[in-house]
């Protein structure tokens, strides 16, 4: 069974929200401090290592009450039991969509094919352990005897922005081999990752679901080519490159020997596959035990967003702020900036997330949708992005809505940068709470002509997501909890939110392009692109 579908807008609950907004949209987010004195430990969650504060927001304890009613009424619930359960919610693809599974730690009676998933998961998880321990201890060689010292990853979107998010933000748990990632079609890319390798001691993972994608592929071939050219000969290619595909025959046919094809599945999403397979770079980075530590801190975020009500479930609740702001006040974007310079790569990983799951414009019964879905996001590491973009956050026209990720403890213990850090984490917060007003400022400053330019308005929404330190298990559980935030985003917009077929038409159109640009041709395109097609054949 699908998900239900049913418009929001037309329910009962929303047009409470509609009112209720109109009631409290100009009111100010101090105002309702000092009308609470409670207020943050009531719009606050603490659960295991995590402490959400979402109390600096446009809201009121009503704001959660009539959000938790359109939940009911939307029967999110149901839709949550069939997420996890393995019902094929991507309708539009018939298929499950279960990356939860893959780190569940509770096996439910899910089949694939006749096969028990649970089994499949785990048959391919000891593979992967296997397989990592021996590359990383060096018993697993190149073809001249030597240890592997690099391991590059050639994948793209999914097969890409997870592993290497994942492997960037554990960089503090990284053993001793070179990690890297080719993903861009740019040759000028994989001509700077091979020019720091040995052929002799690199390993090459080849991360792509049907072996057709075109990047990945131009990638992989320009690395096989220069591997061979390198003196290395075509049986030396079962060393040195594995793959994780469903497409056994043409991998074994570009010389993968078929033990070294680790598996994907079509209940996996791609932006959602680090957990799987997907993330075998992940454990021969950090090793094992510590891919393993980050699935099960992810599960943990499962059971919490599974089981908990929803006024104190962390996913639904950033969920709820989301639309809130996004078809009430009608921000169209929304930043996440993590203080901490390991996750210097969460917010890119989060856009194709966010925005390839539920940048949807028809509903769950294929009609055009006359409500917002979908929001545009974007972020840098703190403190680096109060010296870039908070300018806009704080001056601007615009309403953006911030999520601050930060950590308690630095890994390396250098309290005195942590504590200058964790300031800056938490000022900023109070200072798009508080602004600055024009009574505020000195009385000679009023005076001046610059005065009306050091006005802050303040009342900038917020939420603080503190967490005790950065660790395999904390970083499982902050990705799954924006996993089931998107979920339950897209339950509310009524889409599908694990489909993407927005990403096709320019891929299509690119290969037609590619033809007649190595073939010579012209066929009929509109001006501009027959004449940018005419300018680059001109320059080549």
């Amino acid at each position: 069974m699908s998900l239900k579908s049913q418009n929001p807008t037309k329910t009962t609950s929303w047009e409470k929200l509609k009112n209720h907004f109109n009631e409290i949209k100009d009111h100010k987010i101090l105002d309702f401090f000092n009308e609470n004195k409670l207020r943050s430990e009531e719009l606050s969650i603490r659960w295991n290592d995590f402490y959400v504060d979402y109390s600096k927001n446009r809201i009121n304890k009503k704001t959660i009450k009539l959000f938790s009613e359109l939940l009911d009424e939307i029967d999110l619930k149901d839709s949550i039991s069939k997420y996890f359960s393995g019902e094929l919610i991507n309708k539009t693809e018939n298929r499950a969509v279960l990356h939860t599974a893959l780190r569940s730690k509770v096996n439910i009676d899910i089949k694939d094919n006749g096969v028990d998933i649970h089994k499949k998961i785990k048959d391919v998880n000891n593979k992967i352990k296997e397989f990592s321990n021996s590359i990383i201890s060096g018993s697993k060689k190149g073809y001249t005897d030597k240890s592997f010292t690099d391991i590059v990853n050639i994948g793209i979107g999914g097969s890409d922005l997870g592993p290497s998010m994942v492997v960037d933000s554990l960089k503090f748990y990284k053993n001793h081999l070179n990690t890297h990632f080719v993903s861009n079609v740019d040759g000028d890319h994989v001509n700077e990752v091979l020019k720091t390798l040995n052929p002799e001691t690199t390993l090459f993972v080849i991360v792509s679901k049907t072996f057709t994608t075109q990047e990945t592929l131009s990638n992989a071939n320009t690395i096989r080519s220069w591997f061979l050219e390198k003196g290395a000969e075509n049986k030396d290619i079962t060393k040195h490159f594995i793959a994780v595909s469903t497409n056994i025959e043409k991998v074994s046919s570009f010389g993968i020997d078929k033990n070294n094809i680790f598996p994907m599945w079509n209940w996996v999403g791609g932006r959602f596959s680090l957990w799987s397979a997907v993330g075998i770079s992940i454990s021969l980075s950090v090793g094992f035990d510590n891919f393993n530590k980050l699935l099960n801190g992810a599960s943990e975020m499962d059971v919490h967003f599974k089981d908990t009500k929803f006024e104190e479930n962390i996913p639904v609740i950033l969920a709820c702020l989301g639309v809130w702001y996004n078809n009430f006040f009608k921000c169209e974007s929304e930043s996440v900036i993590a203080y901490s310079q390991y996750l210097n790569q969460f917010a890119t990983y989060l856009q194709q997330a966010s925005m390839e799951s539920n940048g949807k414009s028809i509903d769950r019964d294929g009609n055009e949708i006359d409500y917002s879905t979908g929001q545009i996001v974007w972020g840098e590491p703190g403190t680096n992005s109060q010296h870039a973009f908070f300018q806009l956050i704080h001056q601007g026209t615009k309403l953006i809505p911030t999520d601050f990720i930060g950590f308690a403890k630095s890994l390396h213990g250098n309290i005195d940068h942590q504590n200058k850090l964790i300031s800056n984490f938490i000022a900023q917060t109070e200072a798009l709470m508080k602004g600055k007003s024009l009574s505020e400022l000195e009385s000679s400053e009023k005076a001046s002509f610059t005065a009306p330019f050091k006005v802050f308005k303040g009342n900038k929404p917020t939420n603080t997501i503190l967490i005790n330190k950065l660790t395999p298990e904390s970083l499982g559980k902050l990705i799954a909890l924006y996993e089931h935030k998107i979920f339950v985003q897209g339950v509310i917009w009524n889409i599908f939110s694990y489909d993407q077929f927005g990403v096709e038409l320019g891929k299509k159109l690119a290969n037609t392009i590619l033809e007649e640009i190595e073939n010579n041709l012209t066929n009929n395109h509109d001006n501009s692109t027959n004449n940018l097609m005419k300018h680059y054949k001109s320059l080549n």
